[in-house]
């Protein structure tokens, strides 16, 4: 069971993902940072003085009463501005890769052999036999 779980965790894809959870947890608390930190009181500039920002008041003297565009714009910019990064960074390379594969530019991924398919099933059904071999001396 552990070395399931060991061969599972050692994966590569599962360690990148991991990796680019990290990473873009990271990334995106550095760019709400910029956003709320730049981007928002430039937004804010534009309101009169007396005005906590741009926003609409709907009840006097209440302040969870208070409707933010500002903070709305803020997030919207911020989406924006990771969707971007992730295009640009992600998926316009990886769109090149699969095009230059299809065009033969580039070799894709090595297919597993005849030969080590065969013996990977055999291995499967070695397992399975000792498995249902065990169940059988118990009864």
């Amino acid at each position: 069971m552990l070395k399931g779980f060991k061969d599972f965790i050692l994966r590569g894809n599962v360690v990148d993902l991991a990796v680019a959870v990290v990473v873009g947890a990271a990334f995106s608390a550095l760019v709400t940072a910029f956003t709320a930190g730049i981007i928002q009181p430039l937004v804010n500039t534009i309101t009169p003085p007396t005005s906590p920002g741009l926003g609409l008041q709907l009840v006097s003297g209440k302040p969870s009463a208070y409707i933010d565009f500002a903070a709305v714009i803020t997030a919207a910019i911020n989406f924006l501005i990771v969707a971007a990064v992730v295009y640009f960074v992600i998926v316009m390379p990886l769109n090149a890769l699969k095009n230059r594969r299809k065009r033969g530019e580039e070799p894709g991924p090595a297919e597993p052999t005849d030969v080590v398919l065969l013996a990977e099933i055999r291995d499967l059904l070695r397992a399975q036999a000792a498995t249902e071999g065990d169940g059988r001396h118990q009864a």
